[in-house]
């Protein structure tokens, strides 16, 4: 199943997948979607957290004997892989296929990659992560858009703000959320409550 980084939270609220694979080119609402689904799994008592990276040279058995292994001391727990290229190669894909044929027990398992390409989306490693659990695409927001993903992160503060400013808001940070986001952390410190104008 695929979803966005804004579905993501209402389909939490209902049930919490056994995996979840985030992947896009936002850093900011990749990050944002992976501290949701572990807050969700510490909700529902997985307390124990194990985190490979997946970097050059990784041994692809580890994520095999991650998965069979149990805990001596939580019998929840999240597993996380991290692929910070969003390719893990042929020894990479072929372990994926097996992780993903045969999910552990009492784990929910997150896989964290960045932009994955055109060609790796129909490989057979990212359709078997997507038929085992739930891919979150964390794609950019794009400049038509920034005003209204702006708009949404004042709401959150109770703040709100009226066309013009979120244009100026959104022409300042030039489509990087990251520098968006900072821009209404700091209105939020500026000014706590209320309508924001820079007329």
């Amino acid at each position: 199943m695929r979803t966005t980084t804004e579905q993501l939270a209402p389909a939490l609220k209902r049930a919490l997948a056994p995996m979840y694979a985030i992947y896009g080119d936002e850093p900011l609402l990749a990050l944002e979607a992976a501290d949701r689904i572990r807050g969700r799994a510490r909700e529902e008592g997985y307390s124990e957290r194990e985190v490979l990276t997946a970097e050059q040279h990784f041994d692809w058995s580890r994520l095999r004997l991650s998965g069979v292994s149990q805990s001596l001391f939580a019998s929840l727990r999240i597993l996380e892989l991290r692929v910070p290229s969003g390719k893990p190669g042929v020894d990479g894909g072929k372990a994926l296929q097996e992780f993903s044929a045969n999910l552990p027990p009492d784990t929910v398992t997150l896989i964290e990659m960045g932009e994955i390409d055109w060609r790796s989306r129909k490989s057979a490693w990212f359709l078997a992560l997507e038929s085992a659990g739930t891919m979150v695409e964390a794609a950019a927001v794009k400049r038509d858009r920034l005003p209204t993903w702006i708009a949404g992160r004042l709401r959150l503060q109770q703040q709100s703000a009226d066309e013009a400013t979120l244009e100026f808001i959104a022409g300042k940070v030039e489509g990087n959320l990251l520098a968006a986001f900072q821009e209404v952390q700091k209105l939020a410190l500026l000014f706590p409550a209320g309508p924001l104008s820079f007329e």
